[in-house]
């Protein structure tokens, strides 16, 4: 299952406001849903934004994919970078675990 993270839309004619969902990607635009993460409302001046961070963290992590404009959004609240720098120190660190298992590799050689 290909889980994304998109906009719902909401509200009346003219008058919308989205809402913030992981969904399967093969349901519709304002089908069904997993799980509701937050809210924005364009209309309002300055527009409104709500995000749920652990929830779109955790669905991030899962493998879930953005559309274009979630990922606009999420990029202006830090939520994007944050991921990123996770991903940064993740790699990081199995890189120096693996250096320091090459260091030992090597020293136990150097003993023999």
């Amino acid at each position: 299952m290909a889980v994304r993270l998109r906009l719902r839309r909401m509200g009346s004619r003219k008058k919308p406001f989205y809402r913030f969902v992981a969904s399967d990607s093969r349901f519709k635009r304002d089908g069904r849903f997993l799980e509701i993460l937050g809210s924005y409302d364009p209309m309002e001046k300055p527009y409104k934004l709500h995000v749920e961070r652990e929830k779109v963290l955790n669905w991030l992590k899962n493998g879930a994919q953005m559309t274009d404009t979630v990922e606009s959004l999420l990029r202006k609240e830090g939520i994007v970078q944050e991921m990123n720098k996770e991903k940064v120190l993740k790699k990081s660190s199995s890189k120096s675990k693996e250096k320091i298992k090459h260091q030992e590799e090597a020293s136990d050689g150097e003993k023999v």
